[in-house]
C-alpha cells in the first residue's frame, strides 16, 4: 500500500480507499505517457491485488450496480498509478477526459450509469477538478473478460 500525504489522499482515507502501486501492463505497452502538463493513462480493468474482480457482460452476467462498482475500482487503480507517478495526488489540477469501455450485453443501454461509478468517485475525491469530458462505449469483449476498462487524460503541475 502507498503512504498517505496531502488533501486528496486524506479524502481517500476518509472514504476508506487504499491505493495500490503501479500495476504491471498485461501487454506490450506502458501504463502512462507524460507530456507535461498532461498524463495519458492506459486503460485499466477492475483488479484488486492483481486479481480481476468483475468479469462478464454487464446486463447479462453482472447487474448495472456491479458495473458501477467495477468502474469505480478502475478509477481507484488509476489513482494508484497517478500517486506512484506524481508522488502525491494534490499535483492533479484536472481530469481532462475519461474513456470507459463497458463489456455489455447486446441489449444493455445504461452505459452512462455504469461509467458514473468512475465519474462520481473522481468528483468525490477531487471536487471540481474531478469534473471531466467522457465517452461511455459498449464493447463485445475486454481483456480477461473484464466488465469495464477505463482510460484517463489528466492535467498536473
Amino acid at each position: 500500500m502507498l503512504e498517505i500525504q496531502g488533501q486528496v489522499e486524506a479524502r481517500l482515507k476518509e472514504l476508506d480507499i487504499r491505493l495500490e502501486s503501479l500495476p504491471k501492463p498485461s501487454g506490450n505497452y506502458v501504463p502512462y505517457t507524460m507530456m507535461p502538463p498532461i498524463i495519458y493513462m492506459s486503460g485499466v480493468t477492475p483488479k484488486v491485488n492483481g486479481v480481476l474482480q468483475y468479469k462478464g457482460k454487464v446486463g447479462l452476467d453482472l447487474s448495472k450496480e456491479e458495473g458501477y462498482q467495477a468502474a469505480r475500482q478502475c478509477i481507484i487503480n488509476q489513482l494508484g498509478t497517478l500517486k506512484t507517478v506524481l508522488g502525491h495526488l494534490d499535483r492533479v489540477t484536472g481530469i481532462v477526459k475519461m474513456e470507459g469501455f463497458i463489456h455489455a450485453a447486446p441489449d444493455f443501454y445504461e452505459l452512462p450509469y455504469v461509467l458514473n461509478g468512475a465519474s462520481d468517485l473522481l468528483v468525490e475525491v477531487f471536487g471540481d477538478k474531478g469534473a471531466h469530458a467522457r465517452s461511455a462505449i459498449g464493447v463485445a469483449a475486454l481483456p480477461g473478460a473484464a466488465a469495464v476498462e477505463v482510460e484517463l487524460i489528466v492535467r498536473y503541475e
